[in-house]
């Protein structure tokens, strides 16, 4: 089966549909599938629940889908860049779900791996354990929090081949490779496509078995969402 598809909007054809549910990898604007998300505000579907660490910014990653009003619902770990995201919110416009940050990859990984639920010492006692399960181990309290599951998975990549094995670079290893097992359909956009057995399979990350489609999107834009510097000393 052909993986490789021509552009983004070939790659999510027949895929996207309104008020389904959509893994986006990256942590802050590193590693995001950014041609992708602009693929799905272009198809104009809405009532999206979106799972990812964040929003993105302000006029750039998931920001995007948030400018066109097409998100209904975040489960997210971390908003605290994307000032629509708060103005939605506070307007109830826009639900969210929060995850500590541990909770939010664990769900991600377990719905991967088939595993419906777990439990948690994080957030028992507090808001987020509110209305959840609780049970004792070892003397210890504990919440428990269900797998995510979703219908299509977008995720950035380094670099990969055509049967859809795939690196990544870096900090930009976050959130993509647990993401890529979690999805009904997961799309790939990679850096840079190379033939079958080119790569060593130690450096492998994801298995190709997790990937149904690829786009090949060289020259990926790498935003800083803050830069921080300082004065270099007199020599």
């Amino acid at each position: 089966m052909k993986k490789v598809y021509p552009d983004a909007r070939a790659a999510l054809e027949g895929v996207l549909k309104d008020d389904m549910t959509i893994m986006a990898g990256g942590f802050g604007l590193c590693g995001i599938p950014d041609v992708l998300i602009e693929a799905i505000r272009d198809s104009g579907v809405k009532g999206l629940t979106i799972i990812s660490n964040n929003a993105g910014i302000d006029g750039a990653g998931l920001g995007l889908l948030l400018e066109t009003r097409q998100v209904r619902k975040m489960i997210s770990s971390y908003v605290g860049e994307n000032k629509l995201f708060a103005q939605q919110y506070l307007a109830g416009e826009l639900e969210i779900e929060f995850n500590p940050q541990g909770t939010l990859a664990e769900r991600i990984r377990a719905g991967g791996a088939g595993i419906p639920a777990f439990y948690t010492k994080t957030g028992y006692g507090t808001l987020i354990g509110e209305g959840k399960e609780t049970r004792q181990f070892n003397g210890e309290n504990y919440i428990m929090e269900t797998g995510l599951f979703a219908d299509l998975s977008v995720i950035h990549a380094w670099k990969g081949d055509t049967e859809g094995n795939l690196v990544y670079r870096k900090t930009a290893r976050n959130f993509n490779p647990m993401m890529a097992t979690a999805a009904k359909v997961t799309v790939a956009q990679v850096e840079t496509i190379v033939e079958p057995g080119t790569i060593d399979p130690d450096h492998i990350i994801t298995a190709g078995i997790f990937v149904k489609r690829m786009i090949h999107a060289p020259g990926a834009q790498k935003r800083i969402e803050q830069r921080t510097t300082r004065p270099r000393l007199a020599a």
